[in-house]
């Protein structure tokens, strides 16, 4: 989904690969489309948090299996 700049004319957004005139949307379907919006601006936030995660999940196991080596354990 996205959403065509106002300079270019009427404020489109684009859907499933159609282009739709945000003027055209009722009241319900704008809020739809703010939820809708809101919901993949939350699925961006979260993937990359998730990466953080991931990330500092490995660091942590190489940390665990050098001490784990130096231990003798491995």
């Amino acid at each position: 989904m996205a959403e065509t700049p106002a300079s270019r004319g009427p404020a489109k957004v684009r859907i499933n690969d159609v282009d739709y005139n945000l003027a055209d949307f009722s009241p319900q379907a704008r809020e739809q489309l703010a939820n809708l919006r809101y919901a993949e601006s939350e699925i961006k936030r979260m993937q990359a948090q998730l990466a953080i995660v991931q990330t500092a999940r490995n660091a942590y196991q190489q940390a665990l299996l050098a001490r784990m080596k130096e231990d003798g354990m491995l």
